[in-house]
């Protein structure tokens, strides 16, 4: 009987979680703006041409092209400066949904991506702001089924502006795990 009980006891403690053991803070993509910042209001989307004005050849040059790398930064961001970050998240275990941007990838295998908040961010809509947007880094990497699928992060983040040489990102995360989510 004292044999069960030895056993049950050890079996009970490789149950349980690590001493230390972080377990992942859920984030919601507006907990990574400061709360004295006024979040996006979120709206639909427009048409991809809405708003735009068609092309007139009235004889001048076309403008020179943007900086190699930065040409999906709007003059907008520019203007208001670096979008601002929770420095409290420095450091913390996370877990966050979004979708993938890949960066670096060998056929479907994915190593590098930005996680992005919405279907579509940083490919034909304006990107979102930086602090909007998360650097993510996988050493294995991880089979990605379609960019427009949904995906869980988790590992530890960073609160730090990086330029990935497609966008400014506000923070990074070294995952540890990315799991698909249902649409």
């Amino acid at each position: 009987m004292k044999r069960l009980f030895a056993v049950l006891a050890v079996a009970a403690l490789l149950t349980q979680p690590a001493i230390g053991a972080e377990s992942p803070l859920e984030l919601k993509w507006k907990q990574l703006i400061p709360p004295t910042v006024a979040a996006p209001k979120s709206s639909a989307f427009k048409p991809f041409f809405a708003g735009s004005k068609p092309i007139v050849d009235d004889g001048t040059p076309a403008p020179p092209p943007k900086e190699e790398g930065r040409w999906m930064a709007s003059p907008i961001a520019k203007a208001q400066g670096p979008a601002p970050i929770v420095p409290e998240l420095d450091g913390k275990t996370v877990r966050i949904d979004g979708y993938v941007v890949p960066l670096d990838f060998d056929q479907t295998r994915v190593k590098q991506f930005l996680l992005v908040p919405f279907v579509g961010a940083c490919i034909h809509v304006p990107p979102p702001p930086a602090n909007q947007i998360i650097y993510v880094t996988l050493d294995k990497g991880f089979e990605v089924a379609g960019t427009f699928d949904p995906v869980s992060v988790t590992g530890k983040l960073t609160a730090a502006q990086t330029f990935t040489g497609l966008a400014e990102t506000g923070y990074s995360i070294e995952a540890t795990a990315v799991d698909p989510r249902k649409p």
